[in-house]
């Protein structure tokens, strides 16, 4: 317990399981689930949107839970300096891949 806040031996930050990708998981198949709802609803004439709102909600919340972990563990100064470069080239060839 007493090494809890040591230095790490590596140059990279571990993070804790997370909740978010079986949220969005689940948030996506309830958001597709309801969409076909909805497509199938249109046919009878009463569409109805009430179906599609849970999933969206779902997939709102999974972007900004999961944003607000990984920006509280860059204030908390969890990522060395290695892993601040390999997110600088991530985005890099994310914006250039585009």
């Amino acid at each position: 317990m007493a090494q809890a806040h040591a230095k790490p031996q590596h140059d990279y930050h571990l993070v804790n399981p997370s909740p978010w990708p079986i949220i969005g998981a689940v948030g996506a198949i309830t958001l597709a689930i309801g969409l076909l709802m909805y497509l199938m609803s249109r046919k009878t004439g009463n569409p109805e949107l009430w179906y599609v709102l849970p999933g969206l909600a779902l997939v709102v919340l999974t972007m900004f839970g999961w944003w607000r972990d990984v920006i509280l563990e860059a204030h908390a100064g969890d990522e060395t300096p290695v892993v601040q470069l390999h997110l600088r080239y991530g985005m890099i060839l994310f914006i250039a891949s585009e």
